[in-house]
């Protein structure tokens, strides 16, 4: 991995109200802390939302890390009914990846990480095929084959909640095949990020190449989202296009839009994993 500063980052939501910005620079200037990035959004000057991502540099010990947080819990967040979280920047976010038979997306998340280009850490890769085994642990990566069938899926969601148990902060389905029950989001306890090989709203659900080629249309995308329990409908975080034209065939289409998968998949992960991401209802802020 790239050395990486030592960084602390904050993200804040709240009723929009003067003096928020003043009253967090200034508890972080009498901590001693250098700010160095502040981006802020409000949804209406006058009676609006607020977002603020901000990274500052203020090496603490554990025990000094505590502390402040209380001390910023007590001074400015209850104060103004804030939502925040911080995360120390030298602290990795673990990653647990689930994947089907269709390894593009997979092999591209593995390959930024081995360069140092994706800030956290792949801790495993799960499947529900055996295929990809090969490819994962020639990256040192653990693989874990756990099959699911419609009258097993209970039992393998059970074995899955048992191996990310502790050892990640977040999931990502690359391209997995199998519609996650609400049961295993409420228990798995971590956000869970999908790629959609549509541009959602459109063609939600199974087989979107073929439905996108029965309307004709020209545009086809990729969606990366937070998965909740209702299908293809959680917050939407990364989006993109590629044009295509009557002559193209569904498989250049899919061809096509494998491309854009990865790479919109790949953002999506990127913007998580550096806490740039802030969830409103059924919408994000991405600074």
């Amino acid at each position: 991995m790239t050395e990486r500063p030592a960084l602390t980052r904050l993200l804040i939501s709240c009723a929009d109200r003067p003096g928020i910005v003043s009253a967090v620079s200034g508890f972080l200037f009498t901590q001693g802390a250098n700010i160095v990035r502040s981006d802020q959004y409000t949804t209406n000057p006058e009676g609006g939302d607020f977002f603020m991502r901000m990274e500052f540099f203020l090496p603490l010990s554990d025990a000094e890390r505590d502390a402040f947080e209380r001390d910023f819990t007590d001074r400015v967040a209850e104060p103004f009914e804030m939502g925040w979280r911080m995360w120390d920047t030298t602290q990795l976010k673990r990653v647990g990846i689930l994947v089907s038979r269709e390894e593009h997306c997979l092999l591209d998340l593995m390959w930024r990480w081995r360069r140092g280009s994706l800030e956290g850490h792949i801790a495993l890769v799960a499947s529900n095929h055996d295929d990809a085994r090969a490819d994962v642990e020639g990256f040192g990566i653990p693989y874990h084959h756990v099959p699911v069938t419609k009258e097993t899926k209970p039992q393998s969601e059970e074995r899955l909640l048992e191996l990310f148990a502790g050892s990640c902060e977040l999931v990502v389905l690359a391209r997995y095949m199998q519609i996650v029950s609400g049961e295993f989001l409420e228990r798995l306890g971590v956000p869970v990020i999908n790629i959609h090989h549509s541009f959602l709203p459109a063609f939600a659900g199974a087989g979107p190449y073929e439905r996108a080629k029965e309307r004709g249309v020209k545009l086809i995308g990729a969606t990366a989202h937070y998965v909740t329990e209702e299908l293809d409908a959680g917050p939407i975080i990364e989006q993109d296009v590629i044009r295509v034209t009557h002559r193209d065939s569904i498989q250049t289409m899919k061809q096509l839009g494998a491309d854009i998968e990865r790479t919109v998949l790949a953002r999506a992960v990127e913007r998580h994993l550096e806490d740039r991401v802030l969830v409103t209802e059924n919408t994000t802020v991405v600074f």
